[in-house]
């Protein structure tokens, strides 16, 4: 996507969305439904707005280094800052009505001074790469300039209704071109420039957006037909789907969180899917956990985090989450793994994951569980890495319960 310069619309309407998620603070995702809502934008281009927005927020200090502005000048300066998105790329410059001209010549000496700071160039904020360092040592670097990459397009096959090969050849005929995904069975990695929310295919409830690293995580669960699942911090219910096609629509498959639109939303998606042994419920307090005590044969805890496995994906967060916010959620996870752990039966399996890749939110936290949970064994763990897979990165820990 990026082999071709903006044309003068398209770069308003990127500065226009920066300037919403850094100086207002709207998530990516709004910022994009808010510029694009009401407009007749090709397919393609709005692809291509996503696409430089995605890059520009995934190396923002880079670029504002380059552009020898800071992150608050972006709705008054964005010009400037579109400038020297284009001369990184040494694309031609898109003819503004108004626009901030950038020296060649001290565009060039930033630039190579850039190129000495790997973490800079890499646009990682420093309270990131500090964290990063600290957390994964030697094997930081790498990770860190694989969140700097765009994510891949990946789909997860609905074995509810279609196959891969059917799925294959039905996107193919409606000029989506995808491949299968080595190592991951219900993911098809899509290589197109296709709006995949138009098809038929969707439509049908043939596939659902998902990362092949998400995929992954579900499938650990391994569920059965038959079994009753609880999928206990459903959120936007992808997993959850994932596993409604493991039981093969039989038996029990709960979906809990604490914001019921999510949920609202999970049944629309449920009913597209035709996962029909789904059912929502609110955690509406810990007597919704203590009712559910001994009860089921898996029961999943994809636990709320920091989300710095998903960063090529949600690139905005690096610029609006601080270290603070850390601690916060370590304790979160820690609740949350030992309250609703209790719903986990005799022999039954505790699936714990986050979408970050950093050892305190992860196998430290498994490590405390079950120091203070002798009743739980552990199984396995496995940690989806950015730079060794191209998936988003996760972390996933399997655990039995021996006795109650």
């Amino acid at each position: 996507m990026i082999n071709a310069s903006l044309s003068p619309s398209s770069t308003e309407l990127v500065i226009n969305v920066l300037a919403m998620v850094l100086e207002q603070g709207k998530p990516l995702d709004r910022a994009y439904s808010h510029h694009f809502s009401g407009l007749k934008l090709a397919p393609s281009e709005q692809a291509r707005i996503t696409s430089v927005t995605g890059d520009i927020l995934r190396r923002l200090n880079l670029y504002c280094y380059l552009a020898d502005i800071s992150t608050e000048d972006i709705e008054r300066m964005g010009s400037r800052l579109l400038n020297a998105w284009h001369m990184f790329y040494e694309l031609p410059i898109p003819k503004l009505q108004y626009t901030l001209a950038i020296d060649e010549e001290d565009f060039a000496k930033r630039l190579a001074s850039a190129k000495e700071d790997p973490a800079l160039f890499d646009g990682c904020p420093e309270w990131l790469d500090k964290l990063g360092t600290a957390q994964l040592g030697e094997a930081w670097p790498k990770e860190r300039a694989a969140l700097a990459q765009a994510p891949k397009r990946y789909l997860r096959v609905n074995a509810l209704k279609t196959t891969a090969a059917d799925l294959l050849s039905q996107l193919a005929r409606e000029g989506v071109e995808a491949r299968e995904v080595p190592g991951v069975p219900s993911a098809l990695e899509v290589i197109s420039d296709a709006a995949l929310f138009r098809t038929e295919c969707f439509k049908q409830g043939l596939f659902e957006q998902q990362d092949a690293g998400s995929q992954h995580v579900a499938a650990a669960v391994a569920a059965e037909p038959g079994m009753r699942v609880i999928d206990a911090c459903a959120g936007a219910g992808g997993k959850t789907l994932a596993i409604a096609a493991q039981m093969q629509g039989k038996g029990r498959l709960l979906a809990m969180d604490v914001e019921q639109w999510k949920l609202d939303n999970l049944k629309q998606r449920a009913r597209r899917a035709a996962a029909h042994n789904v059912e929502t419920r609110i955690i509406a307090s810990s007597k919704t956990i203590k009712r559910l005590k001994l009860s089921a044969d898996r029961v999943l805890l994809d636990v709320p985090c920091s989300g710095l496995g998903v960063l090529k994906r949600n690139p905005d967060a690096k610029w609006r989450d601080t270290p603070e916010r850390l601690p916060v959620l370590v304790a979160l996870q820690k609740e949350i793994l030992q309250s609703y752990s209790r719903m986990v039966k005799v022999d039954g399996i505790l699936i714990y994951a986050t979408c970050s890749i950093m050892p305190e939110e992860n196998r430290q936290q498994v490590d405390a569980f079950l120091s203070a949970n002798p009743n739980f064994s552990f199984i396995d763990d496995e940690t989806v890495s950015v730079a060794e897979t191209g998936f988003d990165g996760f972390y996933l820990a399997r655990m039995k319960r021996n006795q109650a």
